[in-house]
């Protein structure tokens, strides 16, 4: 069984960590905080530095915020590049950063020797926990196989899309979904409680016609119920529509609605709400509502 390096253990990273520890794992764990005692007292291993975990991992797994500090822990000093030699390892980054400079990174990693494939995730905190993280790969077939096991460890629905890059595309197309979803259900929940409708109700009966959705389901509760601790921050979503507009603006594609979002997503973040989960957009909606949801007229 493969040996492996997983370095970013936040939200996201830690409960992935954890379920590959319960396959039955090896992992070597790098954290900008001290790694979780609870995954050192599961069996995994504490390291030194970035290069320190290519050193003593087959496959090293990358989940960490944005594109610089991947670029970073990938060719910084003490970094994975440093550590991997002339051995045919495997590089995993599964944060969600420019395609780009994904692009980038692999021709790097690839000219040490090794492979590399972008597969971001999507699921947020709740699906990391139960393994069920869908994940959306990009990079050569022989090196999806040899990985697959870990992702499946992980996730439930894999996929490999295409080249290096294009599994960071289809993160950045999910997110573009994600994001104008939730405006369109808090924009509803909003309407529907400032008309003086219950929205608890409002909701349950939407979740039963055409309008249902995943993000109606949770996210749509967290509006109710006033529970915005993060899932997924605002901030990190701001970061993901950035980045589908850097590349719709490279590429001539109009994004109206993907911009509407980030300015709501802004707005959160203005009043203090970036750390919030992105549920918490319908706040921006609110305010401009003058009403907030649960209120009554």
């Amino acid at each position: 069984m493969a040996t492996i390096g997983f370095i970013g253990l936040g939200i996201m990273g830690r409960p992935m960590a954890e379920n590959l520890i319960k396959a039955g794992y090896k992992l070597f764990l790098k954290s900008r905080r001290e790694v979780p005692a609870d995954l050192i007292a599961a069996g995994g291993t504490a390291c030194a530095s970035a290069r320190e975990v290519a050193e003593r991992a087959d496959i090293v797994i990358t989940m960490l915020p944005d594109t610089p500090q991947v670029a970073e822990v990938l060719f910084g000093a003490d970094g994975v590049a440093e550590g991997l030699g002339s051995s045919q390892k495997i590089v995993i980054d599964m944060s969600s950063i420019d395609p780009i400079a994904t692009r980038g990174f692999a021709e790097r990693i690839n000219e040490l020797g090794s492979a590399y494939l972008d597969a971001p995730v999507s699921g947020g905190e709740v699906g990391a926990k139960a393994g069920s993280l869908t994940i959306m790969v990009g990079g050569p077939e022989d090196a999806f196989v040899r990985a697959k096991p870990l992702f499946e460890a992980m996730g439930k629905n894999i996929t490999l899309v295409g080249a290096n890059g294009d599994g960071q595309t289809t993160k950045v197309a999910n997110q573009i979904i994600v994001a104008l979803t939730i405006e369109a259900v808090g924009e509803a929940l909003v309407f529907a409680s400032k008309a003086g409708a219950d929205p608890a109700r409002v909701r349950e009966a939407l979740m039963g016609g055409f309008a249902a959705s995943r993000i109606l389901e949770v996210h749509g509760e967290r509006m109710v119920k006033r529970t915005f601790d993060p899932g997924f921050r605002i901030d990190l979503h701001r970061k993901d529509l950035n980045l589908a507009l850097q590349g719709g603006r490279t590429l001539g594609v109009a994004l109206p609605n993907t911009a509407t979002a980030l300015e709501l997503f802004n707005a959160c973040a203005a009043n203090g709400g970036g750390d919030q989960d992105h549920s918490a957009m319908v706040r921006a909606l609110e305010r401009m509502a003058a009403h907030e949801i649960g209120q009554g007229k």
